[in-house]
């Protein structure tokens, strides 16, 4: 019987040569090189956006709140509508109804916006 002995063959490139080369530019782009890279960056500026005007808007609120004062008229997060009579620094007193002289206190941050100042932002 005859023995054959099979050898395979592998040539494995050098660093520098001209078949490292040509290795290197069949391989895909980087991740940062990509057609999804464009989608990507526009996500994250909207999502950054998104909080930016939030954060925003939650500041001018908490501000609106801190300066109120007796007189003021206010909408409450429930939607009743009525006048400060007293502030303190965690409630206020609103006055919800003029014929029966009703006063409720709130929480500072159960009041929602205050009416005048909307209608002064207006003009």
């Amino acid at each position: 019987m005859k023995e054959i002995a099979i050898v395979a063959q592998t040539t494995v490139p050098v660093p520098g040569s001209a078949a490292s080369a040509t290795t290197q530019a069949t391989q895909d782009p980087p991740f940062w090189a990509g057609p999804m890279m464009p989608f990507i960056l526009l996500i994250i500026l909207m999502y950054a956006f998104m909080f930016r005007s939030k954060k925003g808007q939650e500041k001018k609120r908490q501000d609106l709140i801190n300066q109120l004062k007796k007189g003021d008229e206010v909408q409450t997060i429930g939607g009743e509508f009525g006048r400060v009579m007293e502030t303190r620094d965690d409630r206020i007193l609103v006055k919800v109804d003029e014929s029966s002289n009703t006063k409720i206190w709130y929480a500072r941050s159960a009041i929602h916006k205050v009416v005048g100042a909307d209608k002064a932002e207006t003009k």
